[in-house]
């Protein structure tokens, strides 16, 4: 087994080194509390979003954070892109389906990973209270909702675009 790793070792530094993906070329660290959290206008009024890494408009990888308060939810609805959902606080309640139903949520806690692949209707319920998720996919984000009423852009509640960089959207330092 050690002459292996030996052999994988050697074969990664021989490896040439890959392109850095936008924002990522420099170290650097994003604090909690530098988070810049944001409306979006395809989640209810009170919801955010913080863009963390990447820039989730474009083709490539991004993280991003939502933070949804208690009571509030997020109907039926998908995203063209496979994501990864990882839960930072709270207790995130996620349901698969075309239509809302509290029978169908299953609770997550903090730590907790969940992968949901790509076109797969879900809905969320922040039932318990506030949670927060980071989420990480291959851009360009999309979010279709199942019910063209339920979705909160055709009701001109709020006007956001996501950043097309997210420079000024977090801490760097080194």
């Amino acid at each position: 087994m050690s002459a292996k790793k030996n052999t994988l070792n050697k074969d990664a530094k021989e490896e040439t080194a890959r392109p850095h993906q936008p924002g990522q070329s420099d170290f650097r660290t994003i604090l909690p509390e530098k988070i810049d959290w944001k409306p979006f206008a395809a989640f209810p009024p009170s919801a955010r979003l913080a863009i963390v890494v990447g820039e989730p408009l474009k083709q490539g990888p991004y993280t991003i954070r939502v933070k949804v308060p208690g009571g509030v939810k997020l109907m039926p609805h998908r995203h063209p892109e496979d994501r990864v959902y990882t839960v930072i606080s709270g207790i995130f309640y996620i349901g698969l389906g075309d239509e809302f139903d509290a029978e169908k949520l299953q609770a997550y806690p903090p730590g907790a990973v969940i992968v949901l692949p790509g076109n797969t209707s879900h809905f969320h319920w922040a039932k318990s209270g506030e949670y927060v998720t980071q989420v990480t996919a291959i851009g360009p984000l999309g979010l279709e909702y199942i019910n063209a009423k339920d979705d909160p852009r055709s009701k001109g509640e709020q006007e956001y675009e996501i950043h097309e960089r997210c420079s000024g959207s977090s801490s760097e330092s080194n």
